[in-house]
């Protein structure tokens, strides 16, 4: 079992790095964007797609980038107590926690499925704005990174799992 374990957290830790380490980039991206929208209002005519493809690139942003977040740790959390917890009883209480994690995590998967399904469905559903982008592909990388959350919020649970087995991972 813990074999499988081990196996699961490389594999979910080795692509979530991937991705967020490739998605922080993406900042710079976001910068390029509002770095436009800010020339063509002042200098050209004011480009109608900037303000909804920066809300876009930043919801991408959190969403691939927030399963590397819980990994490395630098995800934000109430260090009241936790933070002079022994690494055991950090591990007690996230092994208990998780659960909830997971569980939110499935409400937003089921919901997220059903909005992408019915995106596709009805010709392509799109925004209302001026531009009317399609909102299929922002629906697919939030159902994505939905997925990869879940799937590294299972990994922290295998390593707390671990932790508390006093076992190397």
């Amino acid at each position: 079992m813990t074999g499988a374990m081990r196996g699961y957290i490389l594999v979910v830790d080795t692509v979530n790095r991937r991705v967020g380490r490739v998605i922080m980039y993406g900042m710079f991206a976001i910068m390029a964007i509002l770095l436009w929208s800010s020339l063509s209002k002042t200098f050209f005519n004011p480009s109608l797609w900037t303000l909804e493809m920066a809300q876009f690139a930043m919801v991408g942003y959190y969403i691939l980038g927030g399963p590397y977040a819980i990994q490395t740790d630098a995800n934000v959390r109430m260090d009241l107590f936790y933070g002079s917890w022994s690494a055991r009883r950090k591990a007690w209480f996230d092994v208990f926690t998780v659960f909830f994690l997971l569980f939110y995590l499935a409400v937003l998967l089921w919901g997220g499925i059903d909005s992408t399904i019915y995106s596709f469905q009805y010709g392509g559903e799109r925004s209302p704005s001026a531009w009317r982008p399609y909102l299929w592909p922002i629906k697919v990388i939030m159902v994505t990174g939905i997925v990869l959350m879940a799937f590294q919020a299972v990994s922290e649970f295998f390593k707390d799992i671990l932790r508390l087995r006093r076992e190397d991972f």
